[in-house]
């Protein structure tokens, strides 16, 4: 039974940037990194189809900010919905 290999992104972008440094064939960078052709053509497409988003680095950094408010949001909410509670079954 064959096992699936699994390969880091860092071995990923590495043989892509030599794919796309065209100073060998895909064929060779296959031999040499022991993948089949197919497999390095689809990463080459995956890297160039999400390459825009890169440099997109202020806009990523609105949506955390945006996420980390949200959570201290949903923390209130939490602890008052706890501390509501609890004064219900203490007037009860």
């Amino acid at each position: 039974m064959n096992k699936r290999r699994n390969f880091s992104a860092k071995f990923k972008t590495k043989v892509v940037l030599e794919a796309l440094s065209e100073r060998q064939t895909l064929t060779e960078l296959a031999q040499k990194h022991g993948l089949h052709l197919n497999q390095i053509s689809k990463w080459k497409q995956e890297f160039l189809a999400s390459a825009e988003t890169i440099f997109e680095k202020g806009k990523s950094k609105k949506k955390t900010d945006a996420g980390v408010k949200e959570e201290k949001l949903y923390k209130i909410i939490g602890q008052q919905k706890v501390e509501i509670d609890f004064l219900k079954t203490a007037l009860s």
